[in-house]
């Protein structure tokens, strides 16, 4: 685990965010919980841009099906013959 580096900065939470942190916390400090709340939520918006960005890339390719249903058919028809 990395040598946490303590930085104060101000941030403005819902009390109802604030609770729930306080109630889910088990063993580590509420400090502890945010962070690795934090770093779940930046990973999993990483994680939604990179399949937008994959998704985005893909819907270019044409859906050319002809072609692979026709080598399917010549094989099972080659296949058929054996």
């Amino acid at each position: 685990m990395p040598t946490l580096t303590k930085a104060t900065k101000t941030f403005s939470l819902d009390r109802s965010i604030l609770a729930e942190v306080k109630r889910t916390k088990g063993s580590c400090s509420e400090s502890e919980r945010v962070n690795n709340l934090l770093k779940f939520a930046l990973d999993l918006e990483k994680r939604a841009a990179l399949q937008e960005e994959a998704a985005n890339f893909f819907s270019n390719i044409a859906d050319d099906r002809e072609e692979p249903l026709a080598f399917e058919s010549a094989s099972l028809n080659a296949w058929a013959r054996d």
